[in-house]
């Protein structure tokens, strides 16, 4: 725009004749060689001095092409844009202002007469110009705004993958020690005390330690099972080869075997097909119960009951052991023996993950009822397995 205003200036007034046309030529070269300087000081850019005083150097030259010729007036138009973009608006503004006058001035000398038509071209020209730059500006800052809260929602982004990252890590490690506190630590217990107990009847009963021996590993082949199955995140093998009041029982009758406590299991209700998880939790609850009451409660007897409803499913074990105060059970990990305590953590983090309940019930001598209530949805029934002691 410059370059092609400067021209107009030159061409009209060499086809005018004009006798200052070497001199406009000149000051136009001179205006144009000043502003071809300007984009290569870079000091324009950081400091509002060096950029004042090139404008100024600017305006008094375009000044002297103005006074030379009236078609200079038309050269302030790219200028105000140039002012109003190196100087803040406190300059710039006045900047402008001052322009418009001196071009309306210098219009109004070479014409020897003003009018309201002749101040009002530089005025609209000042106004378009500020227009122009602040909307430019308030579209620069709403894009750097939105640039910003882009960069903030990138890295809020960020920060909730890390989280859920962090989230699921510890979900998985509960999931992990559940699973091993519920099958394998309570199977290489069992293991433990059933070599001990072949241990005792050697040498005088081999009969009654080969029976153990046999058991321990029965419960060991188990325990691999469990092992391989935990590994690909399977159903248990005891849900693998039946249904729910077949796991029990079969848990009821394995652990009366090993342990030599009489355990009864028995079904209420119509039994139901439940979800894959609801059957995963009240096996593993069960097994973690009766381990508790096989290695902690000195009982001799122990009652499972199996309960099907029309919107839950409940599963009670009480036994005639010598109880405890539920509220003086350590939290898991403070317990005096290293890695106890977990049990009853474990059964109750089981039982809150599907919506349920678990209650403990005890007190010194009178035995433990553990009671665990999950909701279920009612699904096809299946062929519950006759009660065994």
């Amino acid at each position: 725009m410059v370059a092609v205003l400067l021209g107009l200036a030159v061409v009209r007034a060499v086809a005018d004749r004009d006798p200052t046309a070497p001199a406009v030529l000149a000051t136009a070269v001179a205006l144009c060689a000043l502003y071809l300087t300007g984009p290569r000081l870079p000091r324009l850019r950081t400091s509002t001095g060096a950029a004042g005083l090139w404008l100024a150097a600017l305006a008094l030259v375009w000044l002297v092409l103005l006074a030379l010729t009236p078609d200079g007036v038309w050269v302030v138009f790219p200028l105000f844009f140039v002012q109003l973009h190196l100087l803040p608006p406190r300059w710039g503004l006045p900047a402008v202002a001052a322009s418009t006058l001196a071009a309306i001035a210098g219009f109004s000398w070479h014409t020897h007469s003003f009018s309201l038509g002749m101040a009002l071209g530089p005025v609209l020209g000042a106004a378009v110009a500020v227009a122009v730059v602040l909307g430019y500006e308030a579209l620069y800052r709403e894009s750097e705004q939105r640039r910003r809260l882009i960069e903030e929602l990138t890295a809020a982004r960020g920060e909730l993958a890390d989280a859920e990252h962090a989230a699921g890590v510890l979900a998985e490690r509960e999931r992990l020690a559940r699973e091993i506190h519920d099958t394998l630590a309570q199977g290489l217990s069992s293991i433990q005390l059933l070599l001990r107990a072949a241990e005792r009847a050697l040498p005088q009963q081999p009969g009654t330690a080969l029976g153990h021996v046999r058991q321990a590993r029965t419960t060991a082949v188990d325990n691999l099972a469990e092992a391989r199955r935990f590994v690909r995140a399977l159903s248990p093998p005891d849900l693998e080869a039946g249904s729910l009041p077949a796991a029990l029982e079969r848990l009821c009758a394995t652990t009366a075997r090993a342990s030599g406590l009489a355990v009864h299991c028995q079904v209420s209700g119509t039994p139901t097909a439940l979800p894959t998880p609801h059957e995963v939790a009240l096996l593993r609850i069960a097994q973690s119960a009766l381990a508790n009451t096989v290695r902690h409660a000195a009982a001799g007897r122990a009652e499972l009951t199996l309960s099907y409803m029309d919107t839950e499913v409940a599963l009670d074990i009480v036994d005639d052991g010598v109880g405890f105060v539920p509220a003086e059970v350590p939290a898991p990990g403070a317990a005096a023996v290293p890695g106890t305590g977990f049990g009853l953590a474990a059964m109750r983090a089981r039982a809150r993950a599907l919506q349920g309940t678990l209650a403990v019930e005890s007190a010194p001598g009178e035995g433990t009822a553990v009671a665990v209530t999950l909701p279920c949805p009612a699904t096809a029934p299946v062929a519950a397995p006759e009660a065994a002691s």
